[in-house]
């Protein structure tokens, strides 16, 4: 793969991980929002790693963690009562390493991970699709979907689970079970060979 992008990824038993690919637009971030609270209700400590496709700071101009980051630290980390913050700058890479990112959730122990972003990564995945954003159905040319949601009837391949985009409890339900899945979805699913015709 390019772009710094692995084959694969070392995945473990104990950490399920679950990408939500989505393009620009479909509203990932404002479903997640949405996720969060229902998956918490069911007990699960679900963490989030999420990509952004610019520079970003979560640090403030003249802060002493700010001022001491741009002295030189890295990492930097930050803690209080309530919160903790790592920053880290990254220089000469061209993408984050989300095998890097999950290792750094692994000692927190989450019951699962959700990976918003890094769609050409070799993780399974659940696509969100909606037809009025223009764009294309990712779910063919990857083998890591493992459902899509959507907001429109789609043909999908086989072994690839539809889901309704505007059904919360029934978006919530397949997360929740996601964990239980996960030793058995630690690999690419099968593809036909119309799938994998180019």
């Amino acid at each position: 793969m390019s772009d710094g992008v692995p084959e694969s990824l070392s995945f473990d038993d104990d950490l399920p991980l679950l990408g939500i690919a989505a393009w620009s637009g479909t509203g990932k971030t404002t479903l997640l929002e949405q996720l969060l609270p229902r998956l918490g209700e069911r007990g699960l400590r679900v963490a989030v790693i999420k990509h952004a496709h610019h520079a970003f700071d979560v640090d403030q101009p003249g802060k002493d963690s700010h001022r001491l980051r741009q002295a030189g630290a890295s990492p930097m980390l930050v803690a209080s009562r309530a919160r903790v913050a790592l920053m880290m700058e990254t220089p000469g890479r061209e993408e984050a390493d989300l095998a890097e990112l999950i290792d750094m959730l692994r000692p927190q122990h989450p019951d699962l991970v959700l990976v918003e972003g890094f769609k050409a990564w070799p993780l399974p995945k659940l696509e969100l699709y909606r037809p009025e954003v223009g764009k294309s159905l990712r779910v063919a040319e990857d083998p890591w979907v493992r459902a899509v949601a959507s907001d429109a009837s789609l043909a999908l391949p086989e072994g690839v689970e539809a889901l309704d985009l505007n059904d919360l409890e029934a978006l919530t339900d397949w997360i929740a079970a996601w964990p239980a899945r996960w030793p058995a979805s630690q690999r690419p699913r099968e593809r036909t060979r119309e799938e994998a015709a180019p």
